[in-house]
């Protein structure tokens, strides 16, 4: 069930009220709001379902209970690959579960089986895949002449440089053999269709989970650029294969005729919902966009100042919404995600300003690599850090701010959600009072 929204009173519990409204923008985002409506007629031939990322499982399942309801005769089967902790119950299509963000070999072990899943089928079958965010890791297969020590080694480079998910996904194609086109191209002259949760700024869908069944017009040298922008030092057989190989299908390949993707869910999404119900409880909604990157403590900074200016100027409360997916440069050795990092700037920024309330969440539910999905803080929690001796600077220093938000007892523990349009942030400005 759908949470309702609450007319806004200043009087009610505001964090209470923007955990709310963090659960229906989640939820307008979920797969079994999704799927049913979007299934096709069954083939004359087989239906295959393949598929990666955070809301694999659950889109699996949404398709499934749909399928055994329209059509219960046809024939289905497959495999997707989820995170750890992030399955749910199928009939038919198996639900595997593997490493992110690092990845593993049960991650390559499923990678290979859904290759095999495809192989020998006809013009009469259909392989419907599954994508969504957190597929590049989980769907593991590394190129000819590459290990997986390789792709562990890059990705944990990738993850660390602070470069935007885009580039990252740029390099993480070129050193798969299932990535960037390749699995359609392997399931051919079956037709592909594939059905997309967008975790990507811009929803660029050959960027969910590095594209394995959508035709890329990127190049192995974009991939080299990307590691010399971010002074990525690779071993010297990975840095021969970006310039070596020819293996991706052209975007023009016949395997690719017949095929078609739809988004099914984007940031977007979540954010419309989320400004309706907002609307209707009797606050201003500022949408900044969804799809905003950048380091995440900067942006922080910067969407502070953007709160303080607004809090001299409104005379009613405003909601300022923003989602895409910050990046951090690490630096220290500390817990957290870029939702808390962004929080964290902007909590030090705002330096306990009357009136200025905030929650940022992943909405996968998986801040990094923590068990929450982000964090939330009001104004007298300045007062609180202060005299628990918690220094926000101190903290962003060694990127610990799941330590700094632990401490106040304002870390938000969702456990996985499911699906996954990347981070959601509300900044609640009260006006001044006289």
């Amino acid at each position: 069930m759908i949470p309702q929204l609450p007319p806004f009173d200043p009087e009610l519990d505001v964090a209470d009220w923007l955990r709310r409204l963090a659960d229906i923008a989640v939820a307008a985002v979920h797969p079994d709001t999704l799927v049913a409506d979007l299934l096709p007629d069954p083939p004359p031939g087989r239906t295959v379902v393949v598929g990666a990322g955070k809301a694999a499982a659950a889109m699996a399942a949404a398709l499934e209970r749909a399928w055994q309801e329209r059509c219960p005769d046809a024939p289905l089967s497959g495999l997707v690959v989820t995170r750890y902790g992030h399955g749910a119950d199928c009939d038919v299509i198996e639900v595997l579960e593997a490493s992110h963000p690092m990845p593993d070999d049960l991650g390559e072990k499923a990678a290979r089986r859904m290759l095999q899943a495809v192989e020998g089928l006809g013009e009469d079958d259909r392989v419907i895949a599954l994508v969504s965010g957190g597929g590049s890791a989980l769907m593991t297969l590394p190129a000819e002449g590459i290990t997986l020590a390789d792709k562990q080694a890059t990705n944990r480079e990738l993850l660390r440089c602070g470069a935007p998910i885009g580039q990252m996904n740029t390099v993480r194609r070129h050193l798969s053999a299932i990535k960037g086109g390749r699995l359609a191209a392997a399931a051919h002259p079956a037709q592909v269709v594939t059905w997309l949760i967008s975790d990507i700024p811009g929803d660029v869908a050959t960027q969910i989970a590095s594209g394995p069944t959508l035709p890329d017009r990127s190049t192995p040298a974009d991939a080299l650029m990307v590691l010399e922008r971010y002074a990525i030092e690779v071993p010297a057989h990975v840095r021969q294969h970006l310039e070596r190989d020819t293996s991706a299908p052209s975007p023009d390949d016949e395997a690719f005729e017949r095929d078609d993707s739809v988004i099914l869910a984007r940031a977007h999404d979540a954010l419309e919902v989320a400004r309706n119900v907002v609307e209707e409880a009797g606050v201003i909604v500022r949408v900044l966009g969804d799809d905003l990157e950048g380091e995440a403590c900067e942006l922080g900074r910067a969407q502070a100042r953007m709160a303080l200016e607004a809090r001299d100027e409104i005379a009613t409360p405003l909601l300022i919404l923003s989602g895409g997916e910050t990046s951090v440069t690490v630096r220290g050795d500390g817990r957290g995600g870029r939702n808390v990092e962004y929080l964290l700037g902007l909590f030090e920024a705002l330096r306990g300003a009357p009136g200025i309330h905030a929650l940022a969440i992943d909405t996968d539910g998986i801040d990094g690599s923590e068990d929450n999905a982000g964090a939330l803080f009001s104004p007298d929690d300045w007062t609180r850090a202060k005299e628990q001796g918690l220094d926000p600077a101190d903290y962003l220093s060694r990127n610990d701010a799941y330590t700094f938000f632990q401490a106040l007892d304002r870390l938000i523990v969702t456990g996985p959600t499911r699906t996954n349009v990347n981070d959601f942030r509300a900044i609640l400005v009260l006006p001044r009072t006289p």
